[in-house]
């Protein structure tokens, strides 16, 4: 088990004294959305199925208490429940647990705002869609128009990005971006979805890049499972986004959802946020 400044592999949270968890607090009002980098997570609730599905190792609640303001979840409908897969394993929530989750974290962290983006794990699109929208219903703090709110009117709020509810969200990836058979490679298609990024903040649409990435599927697979990627990659992405602190200002990324982030990284997409 590790848990060095850019990758974590250690499911025991333990923060810093100085630790600064309502991150946002610091965020004027009139900011919108779509201009504050923001640190995720890639398949946010991924943490059972081995070495293949595994792509976090934290909790939600530690996750959030990190600095975490992006979740990714892949959600499959059953009867009158979604249920939060990664790919055919299920994850042992469902989405209302993940929602009550946040919204516990929330009711302690007013200044703060947590992005979800929802997906269906099958084809059955129009009837997630049905069942979110049902399940929402029952929560009071959520956006879920599709105008880019500020700062100031989402705090204490969930953000919603699925289908046709919430906000619009441009992917800077390309299909087989998160195919890894060299790591290289990967870091080359992260600058570049990472410029994408830059040239797509502020506007109406809320920008993601994904920084995971998988061998598995390629020759190398066995190999590179998303921990090992996240291995290599973190340490350079914290190095990449650190070149950028000397600018004034310093440049926009959007949401970077990451597998296994470390503290420290968590920390330099938040430092992006100096103005």
């Amino acid at each position: 088990m590790r848990m060095d400044v850019f990758f974590n592999d250690n499911a025991n949270l333990i923060l810093p004294g100085s630790y600064n968890i309502p991150w946002m607090a610091g965020i004027q009002d009139f900011r919108t959305l779509s201009l504050i980098t923001i640190p995720g997570t890639h398949d946010s609730m991924a943490v059972h199925g081995g070495p293949e599905a595994e792509c976090q190792v934290l909790s939600l609640r530690d996750q959030l208490r990190a600095g975490i303001r992006f979740l990714d979840l892949k959600v499959f409908g059953l009867g009158n429940t979604l249920y939060v897969m990664h790919g055919v394993m299920y994850e042992h929530s469902t989405l209302k647990d993940v929602l009550d989750t946040v919204n516990a974290f929330l009711s302690e962290f007013k200044t703060e705002a947590v992005l979800i983006r929802v997906q269906p794990e099958s084809f059955e699109k129009s009837t997630v869609n049905e069942m979110v929208r049902s399940l929402i219903v029952n929560y009071q703090h959520v956006w879920v128009a599709s105008g880019m709110p500020n700062m100031g009117q989402v705090r204490g709020k969930i953000v919603f990005f699925t289908f046709t509810l919430g906000i619009p969200l441009i992917d800077t990836a390309v299909k087989g971006n998160s195919k890894v058979s060299n790591v290289k490679d990967k870091d080359n298609k992260i600058i570049h979805q990472l410029n994408q990024a830059t040239e797509a903040c502020g506007g109406d649409n809320a920008v993601l890049t994904y920084t995971s990435g998988t061998g598995f599927g390629t020759f190398w697979g066995m190999f590179l499972t998303p921990k090992r990627v996240a291995e290599r990659v973190n340490p350079w992405l914290n190095q990449y986004l650190r070149q950028f602190y000397p600018n004034q200002p310093r440049p926009c990324f959007g949401i970077i959802a990451m597998d296994f982030p470390g503290f420290d990284l968590i920390q330099t997409v938040i430092g992006l946020n100096r103005w």
